[in-house]
């Protein structure tokens, strides 16, 4: 199905504002429900479940220190409007309808975090193995930062976010105002998504891998999944106009599987100015945007020599691009508004400060390998550590305590991992030689460490994990005990198996302080 690129306006999700204010914090109740959505000029509209019945959700925009509750409802039907592979993770044995929602960066007690088996279905009338709480907690005492809040229910994840349960959270600090950059209308964020299309507008999602096996289970969880058309705040291919003037866009990847490599048909550069876990240290000026699953940039973009073109953000997909593919593009700015004001919104050399945790004590170092198997159906099967999600769990750090995490990729592509409760520093990346590894077991280093990119240089808390390289990252973990999750954040990956318990234990009292 063909449709008109860059014939919509881009949307901008709304604010959600707290039903009322108590001794805890703003109070807010958020509803999952089902809703159709017009998502292109020429296509019908789209049935989707959606935060307050938006796609994307309605965006968090709240202070640092101050705490919120959000009170996630289930109004879901009990079908669902995907296909629900029943032979993964005791699926079969729990409602078909299930949510849990993920804070993803936030750091939170566990009871709040959006543990995979703390899910519930409508009204709260079964509930997971680990639900324990209706209003969710957020402290945001952390680092100003766009962190973003999406289902997270064991099994079934990459169908859920699919149907449309993710949306955007900014918290805002003091500093951030001293530096003058675009705010306001000049401040947007840009949740990229992909999606598939059935002729009535329905969204299409494989019940089956391409190339299925006589016996699979019918539907089968594939592998991998790549949309073909680009989706940004809810609309595909849009556009949006722009003053020649600076504008600050906080861009998420909130694809299933899919990667990007942004870039401008202008030229012009991005100045990233924030990762996942808030402002880098310093500006980074940058041609290409490299961002995987639910990794989050802040970027600076300045049309003030483009009035009265239209700049197109471009994805490049490499060499062997098929000419067929529509994907190498992701959304159009023009150029050609008038001017309401003076800019003078600036583009800081100095953001912030950001101290090395090498410095730290290292209590642990912990060598863990990304592996690829097979499962009874010869089906791909993912691991971590070469694990399931139902072995006992194996990460336990101390809290407070400052670990190093050395991740083995000896699959044949990169994995985003994401660490739930903390944000982390990268160390480096050192490639080694894949072929021998599999053939004999022996690392060879191929060549040296190399240290993260200079945008890769703040707190993260997910790192892309290069096929046939060795990536460390070191992090501390606190504030809190408790129960959380470690996992690869490409959907199906993290759906079938490759996801971890991870247990922050307190040596003096072991059980998750509430």
């Amino acid at each position: 199905m063909k449709l008109t690129k860059f014939v919509d306006r881009l949307p901008i999700m709304d604010i959600i504002k707290p039903k009322r204010k108590n001794k805890k914090g703003s109070y807010y109740e958020v509803r999952m429900e089902e809703f159709k959505q017009k998502l292109h000029r020429d296509l019908r509209p789209t049935r989707l479940w959606g935060y307050n019945r938006q796609f994307p959700g309605p965006t968090f925009d709240v202070k640092q220190g101050e705490p919120i509750q959000v009170k996630w409802m289930n109004n879901l039907p009990s079908r669902h409007i995907l296909p629900v592979d029943r032979s993964i993770h005791e699926v079969a044995q729990h409602p078909e309808v299930r949510t849990v929602t993920h804070l993803h960066g936030s750091e939170t007690k566990s009871a709040s975090d959006g543990y995979p088996e703390a899910w519930f279905t409508k009204d709260f009338k079964k509930v997971g193995p680990f639900f324990k709480r209706e209003v969710y907690e957020y402290p945001n005492r952390q680092r100003a930062t766009m962190l973003w809040y999406h289902d997270h229910s064991m099994g079934i994840t990459r169908l859920n976010m699919y149907a449309g349960l993710a949306g955007a959270y900014i918290i805002r600090n003091e500093q951030e105002k001293l530096l003058k950059l675009p705010k306001g209308k000049y401040e947007i964020p840009l949740v990229i998504q992909d999606r598939s299309f059935n002729d009535d507008g329905s969204l299409s999602y494989p019940r089956q891998p391409a190339d299925p096996a006589d016996n699979l289970p019918n539907p089968s969880i594939t592998p991998f999944f790549l949309g073909d058309k680009i989706i940004v705040n809810g609309k595909v291919w849009p556009y949006f106009e722009v003053e020649p003037r600076k504008y600050r866009f906080r861009i998420l990847n909130a694809s299933n599987t899919r990667a990007y490599q942004l870039y401008l048909d202008s030229n012009q550069p991005f100045y990233q100015i924030g990762s996942d876990g808030g402002l880098l240290k310093k500006t980074v000026k940058i041609n290409k945007l490299t961002i995987e699953p639910a990794e989050r940039v802040d970027v600076i973009l300045d049309f003030s020599k483009y009035e009265g073109m239209k700049v197109i953000l471009k994805n490049n997909l490499g060499p062997n691009a098929d000419p067929e593919d529509e994907t190498d593009e992701v959304m159009q700015f023009d150029v050609s508004l008038p001017m309401e004001e003076r800019d003078d919104s600036n583009i800081p050399h100095n953001l912030s400060r950001i101290p090395s945790l090498k410095q730290n004590k290292i209590d642990a170092i912990r060598n863990l390998k990304l592996v690829g198997s097979t499962d009874k159906y010869n089906r791909p099967l993912l691991l971590l550590d070469n694990k399931k999600w139902m072995d006992p769990v194996t990460e336990k750090p101390n809290l407070g305590a400052t670990e190093i995490w050395t991740l083995m990729n000896i699959t044949g592509f990169t994995h985003p991992i994401h660490i739930h409760l903390i944000q982390f520093q990268i160390l480096d990346r050192r490639p080694f030689d894949l072929d021998l590894y599999n053939k004999d077991g022996r690392i060879v280093y191929t060549g040296p460490s190399r240290p993260p990119e200079p945008n890769e240089r703040g707190w993260k808390d997910t790192v892309p994990a290069p096929s046939a390289q060795i990536t460390r990252v070191i992090a501390k973990f606190t504030p809190y005990t408790g129960d959380y999750v470690w996992h690869c954040h490409i959907l199906e990956h993290e759906d079938y198996d490759m996801m971890r318990p991870l247990r922050v234990i307190d040596p003096n009292h072991t059980d998750d302080k509430e």
